[in-house]
This record gives structure tokens, sequence and C-alpha cells, in this order.
């Protein structure tokens, strides 16, 4: 397709497919992972992958890249880096007497904001206008960013060595949180006796634009949502804050973000309304990292997430 004629909703689907099928020919044996990380881009959210180093998550970015035909950059963070290495900054030319603004790596169609916690609060932070508003102020002047603008950020544990926790609005600003873990007995067999995961991406095709992207993205904004589909979204969300075990509930943008994971997931299963399957296929990922429980719960996140899943019917 070019640039200028987005594909039919039928080519969309066959192209959601391909893509599909090239990224599970990269990331073995993570079929959900990878449709969750689909949906976030379609929902129009940003991504936080977190798990040990090795799994995969810098392969996931890069393949997600190239499969989608989006630009992108990679940030390495580190504790010694500035806002400005993510953003931009001016710099001044003598010959003119005028600064010139060198745009960061920011501007780009997908960014793979590596390592996110190694970096100081202060550099995470950079990031949140640019995740929240699509643009950026740097020097007085407000620069838009590209579109479609997606961030995929990994992050270590915080228990290892040299991490910064995130603070909670930022971890807001993503939408979802998904861990690749582990793989199967079988899937590692198949990359022990292979190639290298990253090896294989260098036979990735983009099956798709950023035009097309948007489309599709214009496509799940209109995925049909019931009144009571909407009434069992907020029974879910009225138990977060009102069950003792819950310290922070869902907030009105977590409830938002909840509704639009729901419907870009009913998209990539090829629907056009939610069902309730839809919105507890992608609860515990959009609820986990946005939510606390109490100490005397004697809970952790993921617990109670799955927890309310349990007690709140489906129908009243």
């Amino acid at each position: 397709m070019s640039a200028s004629s987005p594909a039919s909703a039928e080519q969309q689907r066959k192209q959601l497919q391909q893509a599909l099928t090239q990224l599970e020919s990269i990331i073995l044996g993570k079929p959900r992972q990878l449709r969750l990380a689909l949906a976030c881009l379609l929902a129009r959210g940003h991504l936080l992958i977190e798990d040990l180093p090795g799994m995969g998550k810098t392969t996931l970015a890069h393949a997600l890249a190239k499969v989608l035909g989006l630009s992108w950059q990679r940030v390495q963070f580190t504790s010694d880096m500035l806002p400005a290495d993510v953003l931009g900054v001016s710099v001044f030319d003598p010959s003119k007497q005028v600064f010139h603004f060198h745009a960061g790596p920011v501007f780009t169609q997908l960014l793979l904001a590596d390592e996110i916690n190694r970096a100081s609060p202060k550099t995470q932070s950079a990031l949140l206008e640019a995740m929240a508003e699509r643009q950026v102020t740097a020097e007085g002047e407000t620069r838009p960013l590209p579109d479609p603008f997606f961030v995929i950020a990994t992050q270590n544990p915080v228990t290892q060595y040299g991490t910064f926790p995130l603070p909670e609005s930022q971890l807001d600003r993503f939408l979802m949180r998904v861990a690749i873990g582990y793989p199967d007995p079988a899937d590692e067999r198949i990359m022990l006796e292979g190639k290298n995961p990253r090896d294989r991406l260098t036979g990735v095709k983009p099956v798709c634009s950023g035009e097309d992207v948007l489309a599709m993205q214009a496509a799940v904004d209109h995925v049909h949502a019931s009144n009571s589909l909407l009434d069992y979204v907020q029974r879910l969300i009225a138990h977060t804050r009102n069950t003792p075990a819950y310290a922070l509930g869902l907030s009105p943008r977590g409830a938002l973000a909840l509704l639009a994971a729901a419907r870009a997931w009913a998209w990539v299963d090829g629907r056009q309304h939610v069902v309730p399957e839809d919105v507890q296929a992608v609860f515990a990922c959009v609820v986990t990292h946005r939510i606390q429980p109490t100490l005397e719960s004697g809970m952790n996140a993921p617990a109670l997430v799955r927890r309310t899943l349990d007690e709140v019917p489906v129908v009243a």
C-alpha cells in the first residue's frame, strides 16, 4: 500500500495476521504477549515490558517497528543521562548568530526506551509530556511528535542493582505492562537448535506503513461497547475503589485505558464489538501497575487483580 492510500478493512485484517505471523517467528511461544503489544499500539497507548535481561524485550520492539513499517529509535537509559539526551537540545551557530534545535531520539514513530528505570527520575519524567500529549516543549517552543507515536519502555526488576523505581505518574502513562517470561522447553529447544532470534530480524518485511497503522487505530476507535459492557467495566472500577484490600483504586484515566485496551483486543480478535472476555483479557496488564493493595490484605497486586475478576459478576 502507498502512504497516500491506507488499507481497506479486509486488507487491514490481512496485514494484522501477516504481522502476527512474522512476530511469532521471532518471539517464539509468546502469542499472547505479541497480541497485547499490538493491541496496545492500536489503542494509542504505550507499552512497559518488565522482565529480566535477555528475555527478548529489545528484540520485540525492533521486530514490531520493522514489521509495521515504522521509523524507530533506541535510547539506552543510564544513570548519567540528561533529559536533553532524549528530547534534544539547541546548539548555537556562530556564523548565523542563531540557535538551531537538534531533535532528540524521541522524534520518531516508535521509541524504545531501554532499561528506563536505570535513569534518574528527572530523566524519566522527560518523557511524560511526550507520552501524554504527543509533543515536546523545549527551549520555550512546543514541537509535535510524529503520528503514530508509540513508546516501548523496558525495565529490569527493581530488586536489581542500579535501578530507580518509576513514579506512579510515569507508570500511569503506560497503557499496559507485560512480562515476556521464560520460553517453554519446546520453544527454547527450537532456539537452541536454530538461529538467535535477533538474527531472524534480518528477514522481517514490513507489511504496512505508518498511514495504515493510523487507519487501524481509527478502526479500533469505532469498535462498539454496549451499555451492558460499560456497566461491567464500571463494576470492576468501583470494586477497585471501594474494596478495603485496595489502597489505591483505578483512576478515571485508568478506566478509559481499560476500555480502550478492550476495544483494541476485540478488533485484533476480529470483532467490531467488545465482549466481557475482551475486558478480562486485558484487565491485568492495564490495571496491575495502577493499583496498590493494602498491607492488611496480605496480597500482591497481581493476586488482588485476579481476585477482582473472580468476584465481580459479568451480569449484575
